[in-house]
């Protein structure tokens, strides 16, 4: 091994390279990069950007202030092809810098400023440096069983000296570099490796925050909050889109740390604008901490700064028409009011009620009369309004509709109407709250009560059968937020109060009656249930992030109940709770719970031997008793 040049400070005024990577699946560029290349923009003597895949004219735009360079390649290798395109480009140009930073768009920043950091870590005689660690840790879920992931600096920050970088070990590390196929790759073959590498062959080390000052193996995960305190300048966007039961486990609570961030100054509307774009809205939702149990008395609405509001509220049951009107008078503005009905019957008796109501010119009152009742309350808003969804003329749309869901009898319908009216529109005060947010969050988009689940076994199950043709008509409308798994973020019930922009995507589309069907087409698969399912995606696509909202009073009694059927669901399986359901999802559909069900998931858990000839023993038996009940059934 041949001597390595002992590591030096950084001079006082040190020349830095950044090379920036950045992969967006639109092509653009989301306007939290050009702020945190701002931020380093006075700490760096150069900055170069790497973008992995298209850019878009607009992206580039975006970037041209903050970036001395881009380069455009194909989006292969991760951020860590781009690093090595990068370095390739530069050749021995790099000499001329004393620190070349490798990093990423994978964080957000500056949550606080650079220089400290930088002028702490520019005293250390190091090699290299990254700002956050990972501990040894065995059983990483990237390993397999029984292998240890190695300590390693994070490689979403790499800051490199010039005796590291003009050394032989740094042009053999990545002239032989492995290809890099999935993110595992990424994590075991580079990121993993990177340290531990150089570390062997005598370069030194360290980080700017420590894992062992924050007592877990993962700080930029497991104590973002924490980070954010200490003064790190960059907040990883993990924390946000990592699986909510994991980080539940862990209790990370990243409300918190969006509190913490914004508490220190950052914008965290820019986050927001590219986590609704990238990241499934339930998880968002649920890491994000994105509800609100808002209170009954007025306590963060600015009447001088009131919003113009229009409510689109479809009547097909004209007995509640004054019930509907009482909502809509919580709300703490004159409001414009667009009812739609699909008969000239209904459409004359709401005009009574509307005319015993509010005196004439008011406010700007319209009832109109489908020529149509395909897709009932879904085609009246989108088509019939579409009009008022495009007109710019409001800042946000009411979308209430009467609802009585007689076929699932009085208690689920009465409960389902009130879980809907009271979490929009329970009080005065309660309305102002609610409009209140959206005051405050420029870009929050959508906001409607939580999901439906006393009455209804909605949990766990809620695409139904329309995710095929959900993803089908979010690819035709150009929608590439990633879908949730299991259950969607959705205004179930489909009432909400919404930026008519974050419905842009959905209000410019011409659709037609007949795409909706008649009254037998009403039901899962149809385009009025995908519907139902597609605001909030929508909205994301366009950078607006969705919140759900309940009362205190509803907050007591749904929290009661959705705690006492996990206890039950939980009873009878191992472990915490993201071992139940890893439990449960390696088991696989429990079905109708027979033999061969069980026989199935317990293959799927254990996999002994003989339990496929068992199966297989049980096919013919099976087509016995077919047999048999046919041959009854025709008696």
């Amino acid at each position: 091994m041949r001597p390595i040049t002992p590591p030096q400070v950084l001079p006082a005024i040190p020349r830095r390279l950044l090379i920036y990577a950045v992969w967006d699946r639109r092509g653009g560029i989301d306007d939290f990069i050009p702020h945190a290349l701002q931020g380093l923009r006075s700490e760096s003597s150069r900055i170069l950007v790497v973008v992995n895949g298209a850019l878009s004219e607009e992206g580039r735009a975006k970037l041209e202030p903050v970036a001395d360079e881009i380069l455009v390649r194909a989006n292969t290798g991760f951020d860590i092809g781009a690093h090595k395109h990068a370095l390739a480009h530069l050749g021995r140009s790099i000499d001329e810098f004393d620190e070349v930073v490798l990093t990423n768009d994978t964080w957000f920043g500056p949550i606080a400023p650079w220089q400290p950091v930088l002028e702490r870590m520019g005293a250390r005689a190091v090699h290299f440096w990254g700002l956050t660690d990972h501990a040894e840790q065995a059983d990483h879920p990237l390993t397999d069983a029984g292998v240890v992931l190695p300590y390693h600096l994070q490689s979403y920050w790499i800051a490199v000296r010039r005796e590291l970088f003009q050394s032989p070990e740094w042009e053999a590390y990545w002239r032989d570099l492995p290809p890099l196929d999935g993110y595992e790759d990424a994590v075991l073959k580079h990121e993993a490796q990177f340290t531990r590498h150089f570390g062997d062959l005598g370069f030194a080390y360290d980080a700017a925050f420590r894992y062992q000052d924050f007592a877990t193996e993962n700080p930029s995960l497991l104590e973002a909050e924490r980070l954010v305190d200490a003064g790190s300048p960059a907040l990883k966007r993990r924390p946000f889109f990592h699986w909510p039961p994991f980080l539940d486990a862990h209790a990370v609570i990243g409300r918190w740390t969006l509190e913490a961030a914004a508490t220190s100054g950052y914008p965290v509307e820019l986050a927001l604008q590219n986590l609704a774009k990238n990241v499934p809205p339930k998880v968002l939702s649920a890491d994000a901490g994105l509800m609100n149990v808002l209170a009954d008395s007025p306590v963060s609405y600015d009447p001088q700064r009131p919003l113009r509001v229009v409510v689109i509220a479809h009547i097909f049951y004209d007995e509640m028409t004054d019930e509907m009107l009482d909502r809509m008078d919580t709300l703490p503005v004159p409001y414009d009011l667009i009812v739609t009905t699909p008969t000239a019957e209904r459409a004359q008796r709401i005009e009574v009620a509307l005319s015993r109501r509010r005196p004439a010119g008011s406010r700007r009152t319209e009832v109109r009369v489908l020529p149509s009742n395909d897709g009932r309350d879904q085609s009246a808003f989108l088509i019939e309004c579409r009009d008022v969804l495009l007109s710019d003329d409001y800042d946000l749309v009411v979308k209430l509709h009467s609802k009585k869901t007689p076929q699932d009898g009085f208690n689920v319908g009465r409960h389902f109407k009130e879980q809907q009216f009271r979490n929009l529109l329970d009080s005065p005060g309660y309305a102002a709250n609610l409009l209140g947010l959206f005051q405050r969050e420029a870009g929050l988009g959508l906001v409607y009560p939580p999901m439906i689940h006393i009455g209804y076994p909605t949990m766990g199950r809620a695409w139904w059968a329309n995710k095929p043709g959900f993803e089908e008509l979010a690819a035709d409308l150009g929608i590439h937020v990633p879908l949730d798994d299991v259950s969607p973020l959705a205004p179930y019930g489909s009432m909400f109060v919404a930026r008519p922009e974050a419905l842009r995507i959905l209000a410019e589309h011409a659709w037609r009656y007949e795409e909706f069907g008649g009254a037998d087409a009403y039901q899962d698969g149809g385009l009025a249930h995908i519907l139902e399912r597609m605001p909030s995606y929508a909205a994301g696509e366009l950078g607006f992030h969705t919140r759900t909202v309940c009362s205190f009073e509803y907050m007591s009694i749904s929290h009661t109940a959705l705690e006492f059927k996990l206890d039950e669901m939980s009873h009878t399986i191992p472990g915490d709770t993201v071992e139940k359901i890893d439990f449960l999802r390696n088991s696989g559909f429990v079905g109708t719970g027979s033999a061969r069900d069980f026989l199935r998931m317990y293959r799927n858990l254990r996999r002994p031997a003989g339990v496929e000839r068992v199966i297989a023993a049980l096919r013919p038996a099976r087509g016995l008793v077919r047999g048999l009940r046919r041959r009854f059934r025709r008696r």
